[in-house]
Formats: C-alpha cells, structure tokens, sequence
C-alpha cells in the first residue's frame, strides 16, 4: 500500500485534468492504496519570496495553505499533478506551488514517483512539453524522486469533455491502479 497524494491544479469547474485525476483516484484506491485528493481551488498559495530562509528551517516564513499542502507532499510516497495546459506549459497555480516546495529540499521526504497528468485544447501531443520539461527540472532537485508517468489529454477544449473519451478515462483509470 502506498500514500497517494494528487493535487488538482485547475480552478475550472468539472475541468478535463481534475476529471482524469479522479480516474486516476479510483484506480489507486481498488488497488489498496491511501489517496487523498486536494484541489487548489480556494486555496491560498502566495508566491515564493526567494528569502532561502526555508533551507535551514524547513519551514516557510509565508503563511498561508501551502503549509498544510507541503506536509502531504513531503509525507507522500507518490505525486500526481493535474494540470490544464495554458500556452504549453502548466497552470499558474501549479508553479506557483511547485515554487513554494523550497522547504522540502533539505528535509526527508518521502516522495519517489511523480506523475503527470495534463489536458490541453490543442490537438498535439507536444502541447503538454513545457509541462513536462517543467515538472522534470523540479524533479531534478529531489535526489529520489523520478518521473514515473504522463497521462495527456488533447484537443479537449470544453469543460466536463473529457467524460466523452472512454479510452483516455481508462488509461488513467489504469494508471491508478498500477500506481
């Protein structure tokens, strides 16, 4: 059993990367694991001041829900990010977060796999790369994490669309469960 943390970073309602996120949740779930599911969507994430003050005490001098949010992180064993795709690269909000993980890197954390999901309206697959490259350098900062997966979604421009594609709902249902 492992601790599944996924993080929806779209604040669109029944957007298409939370609607695979939640396939990948119940796939995750039949097969045993712990998952908890944040959305962002109400929460207050401030941008990162650059301030380091974080790299000694592990902890960050700005208050606000990305405490919590970094505790889950940290405790997780595997990380799924769902995020739209806005002109090729992820969400605002999803940066933003990935920002603020600062406190993590000189602490012991649990997490190793990271995935990726992504939705984009444009129709090639090459849409979501700014994403991955993005997700991959902050990988990079975390010795024994590893990018374990994409699940993309293309030319998926209205929200609630993604409920139509069968075959891309089961891939991330599938992914879950293999997690």
């Amino acid at each position: 059993m492992k601790n599944i943390l996924i993080i929806s970073t779209s604040l669109r309602p029944h957007s298409n990367s939370e609607i695979l996120a939640k396939e990948f949740e119940k796939g995750a779930l039949e097969s045993g694991n712990n998952v908890e599911f944040i959305n962002l969507t109400g929460k207050k994430i401030n941008y990162c001041i650059g301030c380091l003050k974080c790299q000694k005490s592990q902890k960050c001098i700005i208050k606000d829900d990305t405490e919590e949010i970094l505790e889950k992180i940290k405790n997780s064993d595997t990380i799924i990010f769902a995020t739209p795709i806005y002109f090729y690269e992820m969400s605002g909000q999803m940066k933003t977060l990935l920002d603020r993980t600062n406190p993590l890197f000189t602490s012991d954390y649990s997490f190793k796999d990271i995935y990726l999901i992504t939705t984009s309206a444009d129709m090639s697959e090459s849409a979501s790369d700014g994403a991955i490259n993005g997700i991959k350098g902050w990988i990079e900062c975390f010795e024994k994490a590893r990018f374990a997966g994409l699940i993309s979604g293309v030319g998926l421009t209205d929200a609630n669309e993604a409920n139509n594609n069968a075959k891309l709902l089961k891939k991330a249902y599938e992914a879950g469960k293999n997690v």
